[in-house]
């Protein structure tokens, strides 16, 4: 598999030390990752939100948001792929999720130098904005820097697709989202494939479906996938990020 790796000034790369479920867990052992970074800490300012990292050259965050339904009932389901995609990253990169900010587990951190805030709406999926329109306000985040990362019925299964901006496609948390942004869609969105459902299957009970064990191998490859293309993405720009997860993919749907 394919492999990008993000150089970090003054720091090793070190093994993951505590599992992530099984999204970070292949036959093999443990993957390695990032080292951890300490979440920043909050600076209030006069004129608005805390600041993010408090550096003296301060880099403007990120908002990275996961989107899926709360509760065991639907862990582990198609619908959710968005929510562990945020876990994945926050194991990776040291960040608790350890808040409840705006209906949502919230946590800071960094990615490399570059601040990042992650977030999975606790609102149930079709009123994700309620969520994720106040954050962006709150912490006055630029739209091009703020990724919501979903569920796609129309890439086939575990495949990933970067795009700058778009529609809601049909999808109710990003129709959700949208409305609560005063209907701009100017952001980027990274979409994970889950598949058509088989036969005459009604969409809505498919995507509450269970991964099988082959089809969560796929996903883990998937996820580590995505991990690579939001460090990217964060340290080096939408394009890198876009190059890294849509060319070889688009090559291996044509063939």
């Amino acid at each position: 598999m394919l492999r990008v790796s993000v150089a970090t000034s003054g720091v090793t790369r070190l093994p993951l030390t505590s599992p992530l479920r099984s999204c970070l867990v292949l036959s093999g052992g443990i993957r390695e990752r990032m080292p951890s970074v300490a979440a920043a800490s909050s600076i209030s300012t006069s004129s608005g939100p805390p600041d993010v990292d408090g550096g003296a050259q301060r880099k403007l965050p990120w908002l990275i948001v996961g989107l899926g339904n709360p509760g065991k009932l639907y862990q582990g389901t198609r619908h959710n792929v968005g929510f562990e995609m945020i876990d994945a990253i926050a194991e990776a990169e040291g960040i608790p999720l350890s808040k409840m900010q705006f209906k949502a587990l919230f946590g800071k951190g960094q990615i490399g130098d570059v601040p990042v805030m992650l977030a999975k709406p606790q609102t149930f999926m079709n009123a994700s904005g309620e969520s994720v329109g106040p954050l962006v306000s709150y912490y006055k985040i630029p739209l091009n820097q703020v990724l919501v990362i979903y569920d796609d019925l129309d890439l086939p299964f575990a495949k990933l697709r970067l795009l700058p901006k778009g529609g809601h496609g049909g999808h109710n948390g990003m129709r959700s989202i949208i409305k609560h942004l005063k209907e701009n869609r100017e952001f980027p969105r990274l979409r994970i494939g889950i598949g058509r459902p088989p036969g005459k299957m009604d969409s809505a009970n498919f995507v509450l479906r269970q991964f099988n064990r082959q089809e969560r191998e796929e996903l883990d490859f998937a996820f580590q996938r995505g991990l690579d293309a939001a460090r990217l993405l964060v340290l080096e720009g939408f394009n890198k990020s876009a190059t890294f997860v849509n060319t070889a993919q688009s090559q291996m749907l044509n063939k």
